[in-house]
């Protein structure tokens, strides 16, 4: 069996000798800790191990040892519709045992399964047979078939690794691997030139699987899990061996191996289908905290990094003269008005200091303003908590699922700040029913979100993909909602109303004052549409990557530059609302309550517009249903980016207009 090993590994593949290194990973290093006071510094030689995030920890193995080969959904870029491995008729075992997932995964599709590929480390087969398929039905037939057309891809789990399709590409002249997640159900393709395509099915798979070794203890890691699909028509001596069956187009014993040139395995009714495997080990030098580089590698990586870099030193240019601009004007606004001392001067006064005794006046409606606000800042505490753990690596891709439960947990437990938000807002504009505000903090944003979010479940239910949500998730969501937002967003909110109101700068009159007529481009729809040109600017770039991850299927990882274009995302929105706030009130117009928040929140617009422009360029979607699941989705997140930059605008405004008045001399 050595000697057929050997010869078969000489057969397939020609190896390259790889230096043997001794084992890295956090677990293995011993590191000085060193313990920083506020008076001095001490230097300890204590060695200790690093700590691994739960689920994610090395796993040893030993030579021979079995590790199991898991399976996972079906995916298509075509479809955005997920489905359950053995929805197609492979080889099932059993019983079939579904892995425990967090919340995250279920909302993903995600459903991981045993499977019946038996792996032992280090151990090179060939010709495995899985099972055997005597002849396939009409309905076996069909559905192969329509996975095929749809572009669907196999995804398998092996110790946490998803496989991947090894792809080469250039890079300064250098090959580089990057992989491609999953591999197709199949591929069609003509028999001959000019005739018929038919359906043919990848019925045989070769793993290769890179470990790495330490030579001190001969355990191993797996470093990394590829695989490389072939469509084989396979014979066999007959009868049929279930037990031990011997391929004649396999047969490791006769240096016959699977390759591209045998004949494909056709999809149709009554073609017998054999299911059979490879597995190969390989030596590498990739160490075990270094495994994940490869799939996190980005395709046109320095388009990217150029791209982001352009863009934020763009934004940030014009936020400097953004600022040099305002703080000129103004400072010379404010010693010019403080200057009039007499009545007759005060009388001639215009600008933003004439409507001094109306600019504090509640706005309309200002309940629902309140809602907005208190609500864009659940999102934002959201927001910038996930970030920090994702930049800190807690929501590395490896814990799948983590970033989606992560973010839903925090979103539920930043209701404490929406619900203070909100409550001391609405006590400042001399509201009353603090109850009544706070139900719409709790159940504005949330139901909206529910209600596409269950449309689209009945969508996904009705297309049998393993996408629907269960019952038991959608009672962990209400959990979530009702168990935990709801009544933090009421104490929050209890705690905000007992505070004193927020006392104003300045008296508002009686009497509204009237606002003279506006010129056009001073018009509330067309200042809004233009402010929410440039914090759209400042992340739309990013947003293409973001895009692809979630509908393309590709990793994103690049949470330290998230963290800074959302930085750069907020002080646009503030600086962008704080100049057409002033060119409002200069304008005489006191009504920048709303406005306020319409001009940053207006971004949104153009975000959803450019998810229309990216449906239309980028992806290949073909069905009523995937593509109403996009857009639905795409409303969802565009929702939240207009209470995320709504909110940041109002403060910003908020606390300008609150400075200038309170720098000037008001009788």
């Amino acid at each position: 069996p050595r000697t057929r090993v050997r010869a078969f590994r000489k057969g397939v593949d020609k190896r390259a000798s790889v230096q043997t290194t001794k084992r890295g990973g956090l677990g293995g290093k011993k590191m000085k800790v060193v313990l920083s006071a506020a008076l001095c510094v001490l230097v300890l030689g204590a060695q200790v191990q690093a700590f691994y995030l739960p689920g994610v920890a090395p796993q040893d193995y030993a030579r021979d040892d079995t590790v199991n080969l898991k399976v996972n959904k079906l995916s298509s870029t075509r479809t955005q519709l997920p489905y359950d491995y053995y929805s197609l008729p492979y080889c099932r075992p059993d019983p079939i045992v579904k892995s425990a997932e967090n919340l995250g995964e279920v909302l993903r599709g995600d459903r991981i399964e045993n499977s019946l590929y038996h792996i032992e480390i280090r151990l090179d087969e060939q010709c495995k047979v899985v099972c055997k398929i005597d002849a396939l039905t009409l309905f076996q037939a069909k559905v192969f078939k329509t996975k095929i057309d749809e572009e669907y891809r196999v995804n398998m789990i092996l110790d946490n690794l998803p496989v991947g399709m090894v792809k080469i590409r250039e890079e300064n002249g250098l090959p580089v691997k990057t992989y491609e997640r999953g591999f197709p159900v199949g591929f069609k393709a003509a028999i001959e030139e000019g005739g018929e395509q038919k359906h043919f099915l990848h019925n045989h798979l070769r793993f290769t699987i890179l470990y790495h070794k330490d030579i001190e203890t001969d355990l191993a890691r797996i470093v990394g899990f590829e695989v490389e699909p072939f469509s084989v028509k396979h014979e066999y001596e007959a009868p049929w061996d279930p037990v031990k069956p011997s391929l004649e187009t396999c047969h490791p014993g006769r240096l016959q191996y699977v390759t591209h040139g045998l004949a494909p395995q056709m999809v149709q009714e009554g073609e017998e289908v054999i299911f059979s495997y490879d597995v190969l080990f390989k030596m590498s030098n990739i160490r075990w905290a270094s495994r994940w580089d490869t799939y996190l590698l980005m395709m046109d990586d320095q388009i990217h990094w150029f791209s982001i870099i352009n863009s934020l030193m763009i934004v940030l240019f014009l936020s400097g003269m953004v600022a040099l601009i305002m703080l000129r004007t103004l400072h010379r606004d404010i010693s010019k008005y403080n200057q009039l001392e007499t009545a007759d001067e005060a009388q001639e006064e215009t600008g933003w200091k004439l409507v001094h005794g109306d600019v504090f006046r509640p706005p309309a409606r200002f309940g629902a303003l309140t809602a907005y606000v208190g609500t864009g800042v659940q999102i934002i505490g959201m927001t910038v908590i996930t970030l920090v753990f994702a930049v800190l690596g807690f929501l590395s891709p490896s814990n799948r699922g983590g970033l989606m439960t992560a973010m839903l947990l925090l979103f539920a437990l930043c209701g404490l700040f929406s619900g203070h938000a909100s409550a001391r807002l609405f006590k400042m504009f001399q509201g009353t029913d603090w109850k009544s505000n706070t139900l719409d903090v709790a159940f504005l944003f949330p139901s909206i979100v529910f209600v596409v979010f269950f449309f689209l479940n009945l969508l996904i239910w009705g297309q049998k993909s393993s996408g629907a949500v269960p019952f038991g998730t959608l009672f962990a969501l209400f959990f979530l909602w009702f168990g935990i937002s709801v009544p933090l967003v009421f104490i929050g909110s209890y705690f905000g109303h007992k505070k004193p109101a927020v006392e104003d700068p300045v008296r508002t009159n009686k009497i509204p004052r009237q606002i003279p007529e506006q010129a056009w481009y001073m018009q509330p729809f067309f200042t809004i549409l233009v402010g929410g040109i440039l914090p759209f600017g400042a992340v739309f770039i990013e947003l293409f990557f973001i895009l692809t991850s979630i509908w393309l299927h590709q990793f994103y990882y690049l949470f330290g530059f998230l963290a800074i274009v959302f930085v750069i995302l907020l002080v646009t929105c503030a600086e962008i609302t704080v100049v057409m706030c002033y060119f409002q009130l200069c304008s005489e117009d006191y009504h920048w309550w709303w406005r306020s928040f319409l001009t940053s929140g207006a971004s949104s617009v153009y975000l959803f517009t450019y998810s229309l422009f990216y449906f239309l360029t980028k992806l290949d979607i073909t069905k009523p249903v995937s593509g109403i699941l996009y857009f639905g989705y795409m409303f969802i997140i565009s929702l939240g980016f207009f209470l995320l930059t709504g909110t940041m605008g109002f403060y910003a405004c908020f606390m300008f207009v609150r400075t200038i008045y309170s720098a000037v001399k008001i009788d």
